[in-house]
């Protein structure tokens, strides 16, 4: 898989694009992670990627021209399955998406950035928009970081346990149970019993039984 993100401010994804699952997916080549810089698609001195809104109002709009010249750029060498702009008007990120974008070669995330972004992109390039949630934040590159880090663990081989990523919550609509390591009491708060037991039936039928409670209790 290959997922390119564009961006007028690169910094931003640096880390969390380098750590952890993500890392560990890009060293085992299962996964190539692209940042691309918007600021190298302009054609000005100062490499502006904004400009403030006809019309009148206040912000600044993400310029079309970087964006559509860096996508047509991707295309020129490869298919990509979806265009995607995260926005915050976008449909509701969950893990029915992440199960299915997963399962694509190649995406193009597009991180807006200030007040907006010129609408143009979304008429003329995006085939998907996505929102992490009903709230705003200064830019979508902590949006696209989230989305790329639910998408990446779930291809094949990055996550070593092979049933981790399919126990994780949302797979089947249920939270997950909880869970307990070492000591078995710490400050007077018990591990429960049934999973010192070592009888498997009775764990499983303690964790879809703890799984449907709080699903009741939180998804009201």
């Amino acid at each position: 898989m290959r997922i390119d993100i564009l961006t007028g401010l690169p910094k931003l994804l640096e880390s969390p694009l380098q750590e952890s699952i993500l890392r560990r997916a890009q060293l085992k080549k299962l996964v190539k992670l692209v940042v691309h810089d918007l600021r190298k698609y302009t054609h000005d001195k100062h490499k502006t990627i904004d400009d403030s809104p006809y019309g009148g109002g206040a912000g600044m709009v993400l310029k079309p021209e970087p964006i559509f010249e860096c996508v047509e750029a991707l295309k020129a060498k490869r298919q990509y399955d979806e265009v995607i702009l995260l926005a915050a008007d976008g449909e509701a990120f969950n893990q029915s998406i992440a199960n299915e974008l997963s399962l694509k070669g190649n995406l193009i995330l597009i991180a807006g950035h200030y007040k907006s972004i010129d609408d143009r992109v979304r008429q003329g390039l995006a085939t998907r928009e996505i929102s992490i949630g009903e709230y705003v934040l200064t830019g979508g590159e902590l949006a696209a970081a989230v989305v790329v880090d639910a998408i990446v663990r779930l291809v094949p081989g990055v996550i070593n346990d092979g049933e981790s990523a399919l126990g994780d919550s949302f797979q089947d609509g249920l939270l997950g149970a909880p869970h307990f390591t070492k000591p078995a009491e710490y400050r007077g708060m018990k591990v429960p019993k049934v999973l010192l037991s070592g009888d498997h039936k009775k764990i499983s039928e303690w964790r879809e039984e703890q799984r449907t409670q709080k699903t009741k209790q939180r998804k009201r």
